[in-house]
């Protein structure tokens, strides 16, 4: 195993996600729960950081394509979209778990590619 020079961040779904994938005309998603939307969560890698709180702003400065991945990974059509998906919205809508140790248990190469601009 191998420490990664990066923090992560886990992006878990609150209540006012699940209302508004709720409210989306025409879905048919009745067994959705919250509890199954933050099961399998969105990870981000960060840089390292010394204090929680540069984690939490470095947040602030990504949080809005950060939202934008989320509700996209629901519905692409933007018209579908919440309307208020401001910094305030985010931290409403999500929480955010820091973590500082990233241990990478495979060996070889990490490949990545970019997540796109939306």
């Amino acid at each position: 195993m191998y420490f990664v020079d990066r923090s992560v961040a886990v992006i878990k779904p609150k209540q006012p996600f699940l209302d508004w994938l709720n409210a989306v005309p025409g879905n048919d998603m009745v067994d959705l729960t919250l509890d199954s939307l933050r099961s399998d969560c969105t990870v981000i890698l960060l840089p390292e950081f010394n204090e929680p709180e540069e984690a939490v702003a470095h947040i602030d400065e990504q949080y809005e394509q950060l939202f934008k991945i989320e509700v996209a990974s629901w519905y692409d059509d933007e018209d579908l979209w919440p309307k208020d998906m401001s910094l305030k919205a985010f931290w409403e809508w999500f929480d955010v778990e820091i973590h500082s140790t990233v241990l990478d248990s495979v060996e070889g190469d990490i490949s990545n590619s970019p997540a796109g601009e939306l």
